[in-house]
């Protein structure tokens, strides 16, 4: 069985959106499942509304009836999620006892970022004076040394070789490649 954590939807009553959030939260905390099931998700947007000239800032569900689920499927965890108040079924399965299909991981990566929330790390390791080459920005096709790593920022100094000369350049872990 697949222990990878992944994204699910869960399909809910529509309106019980925030309640399912609460209600599953709730089961994880008292059945101990926080090693299953992780993160429970209502996505939502900001929407600005002008009315009589006032702006008014207001969140919309982005998904009405869904929820997202951020965990390991196993049966117990399946269990859980399956039988919490409000929730009717989970998106993706095809018949009463069947596992569901997790969202891609590009889709799970979209709403997050909609949403202002970034995915987890990217799984890239960098290692100190290890080769890189520039992928995107002005540095294009340059290559150069990893000359700091900083994970939390996702960010990397480079060295590269300009105008005969050692300069330090500022990149995001997306814009270099291993050579």
């Amino acid at each position: 069985m697949n222990m990878e954590k992944r994204w699910y939807v869960v399909h809910t009553y529509s309106g019980y959106e925030n309640k399912v959030k609460t209600n599953l939260e709730k089961r994880v905390a008292s059945m101990g499942m926080e090693d299953k099931i992780f993160r429970v998700l209502v996505p939502m947007e900001e929407e600005i509304e002008n009315k009589d000239g006032n702006k008014k800032t207001t969140l919309k569900k982005v998904f009405p009836g869904y929820v997202l689920v951020e965990m390991v499927m196993t049966d117990d965890s399946w269990y859980v999620v399956r039988n919490t108040p409000g929730v009717t079924r989970f998106v993706g399965s095809s018949g009463a006892g069947s596992k569901p299909t997790p969202l891609l991981e590009e889709e799970a990566k979209a709403i997050l970022k909609q949403m202002g929330m970034e995915e987890a790390r990217p799984k890239i390791q960098f290692t100190l004076k290890e080769s890189v080459k520039v992928t995107d920005g002005p540095f294009h096709n340059f290559v150069g040394s990893i000359e700091e790593i900083n994970i939390e920022r996702q960010k990397l100094k480079v060295l590269v070789n300009m105008f005969g000369r050692e300069t330090p350049i500022e990149l995001e872990f997306n814009q270099v490649e291993k050579i």
